[in-house]
């Protein structure tokens, strides 16, 4: 089966295109393709671009703040201890039934790749890594998910998490995941980072970490990370995620570790929805708001992203859709991204940068990569970031898995004659 999509607008070319997909593939891309297809579609001149991947998000998390006390804090700490009340009732179908209702919300948001992590820990054992992993067979036919295996509740404190850690990747997980700050001591901070490495290596896998997730200056594991990362010549392999730390630092020490961190070769992925919300919450004024240095990692030649990490849990309780549309429109306030040339980066953090993070090398709009496209129902990126565009197509793999339209009307009427 083939399809086109005609009269597409591609970002950076001139013109209008016709795009033949067949075999999941991009197969032509010209501008004027005389033959039929057995599907065809008229993009209009609306903007056809790559799918979103969301590289960060938690499945096993999403919608829970609808059964769950709140969080009165809004704290990062009790966030997390509300989880442990949830984590006890845990059972497989509950976690399978959310996290398939936030796949859908993303694949219909555009995003048709996710990595989600997955708590591993003695209090839900894996039970959620086997909903999600029975949630990802399940939506497989419109989105793709590897899985991280994430000790959040750490992995030296934890007693039983080490063997859950190593049960987890032999069941399937495909990268090693942390958070080495959450340990008692800086110690068995690095004692959890040595053992996440032992494990990547011993399942050939990438590792991929929650680093720093704290406004505290004091927190410095991601220098111990990217020093472990050259030292075990996994350049490339390591990605960090939050790192909000770094946005503390003095600007000497900050500059000293973005430095390290690009020599590393470290993937940074920042989360803003969840990170605006959850970091300063001790402070007075002015209010740190926790987002990691992006624009100065991204100068430095670090590959980073960003991805919506939470959907209505206790860490972001009231919002979140998964819509990476959304989220970027959020780092570009919150990191001041306010030129063209800026906002089309931040385009390429949700699309070529996340990709790459995913494994999706080569990636795009190209003949002979695999077929994942949106038409959005506008001409620039710019405008999709700052009306959150339709996205009235989304394919993956050259089959058609959402669409959606937004109709409105504005409706007139005679001046009112005053009596």
């Amino acid at each position: 089966m083939n399809t086109i999509i005609r009269n597409a607008l591609l970002s950076g070319r001139e013109g209008l295109w016709d795009i033949e997909m067949k075999e999941g593939k991009f197969a032509r891309i010209e501008h004027d393709i005389p033959d039929k297809a057995e599907t065809e579609y008229d993009a209009k001149g609306k903007l056809v671009t790559p799918t979103f991947v969301d590289p960060h998000i938690h499945l096993d998390k999403v919608l829970i703040s609808e059964v769950v006390r709140p969080n009165v804090s809004g704290t990062l700490s009790e966030a997390i201890e509300i989880i442990w009340d949830k984590k006890c009732d845990y059972t497989i179908d509950d976690v399978v039934e959310r996290a398939s209702r936030a796949i859908e919300m993303s694949v219909s948001h555009g995003t048709t790749h996710l990595i989600s992590h997955v708590d591993i820990d003695p209090i839900c054992g894996l039970k959620a890594l086997e909903g999600v992993m029975e949630a990802a067979r399940r939506m497989s036919d419109i989105a793709e998910i590897r899985l991280v295996a994430f000790p959040q509740e750490g992995i030296i404190q934890s007693q039983g998490t080490r063997e859950l850690m190593i049960e987890s990747m032999r069941m399937g997980c495909h990268r090693v995941g942390g958070m080495p700050y959450n340990e008692m001591t800086y110690d068995d901070s690095k004692e959890h980072i040595d053992f996440c490495f032992e494990l990547a290596k011993d399942f050939n896998a990438d590792i991929d970490m929650h680093v720093d997730e704290t406004d505290d200056p004091n927190a410095q594991t991601l220098q111990y990370l990217a020093a472990k990362t050259i030292k075990e010549g996994y350049q490339g392999r390591v990605t960090a995620g939050h790192t909000c730390a770094l946005s503390s630092y003095n600007d000497y020490y900050a500059a000293k570790i973005i430095d390290l961190v690009a020599k590393a070769k470290i993937n940074m992925i920042t989360n803003p929805a969840t990170n605006l919300m959850l970091e300063g919450r001790r402070d007075g004024y002015p209010t740190r708001r926790g987002l990691t240095r992006v624009k100065q990692l991204m100068e430095a030649g670090v590959n980073v992203a960003f991805g919506q990490d939470c959907i209505k849990d206790t860490f972001y309780p009231t919002f979140g859709q998964g819509d990476l549309l959304e989220v970027g429109m959020l780092l570009c306030h919150a990191a001041q991204f306010s030129m063209s040339d800026e906002v089309e980066k931040v385009f390429g953090m949700m699309t070529e940068n996340a990709a790459k993070i995913y494994g999706l090398e080569p990636f795009g709009i190209v003949e002979g990569n695999w077929a994942c496209c949106n038409i959005l129902d506008v001409t620039t990126i710019q405008e999709a970031f700052r009306t959150r565009a339709p996205r009235l197509y989304v394919f993956k793999t050259g089959r058609l898995v959402a669409k959606s339209r937004q109709e409105s009307e504005i409706i007139r009427h005679p001046a009112v004659v005053k009596s």
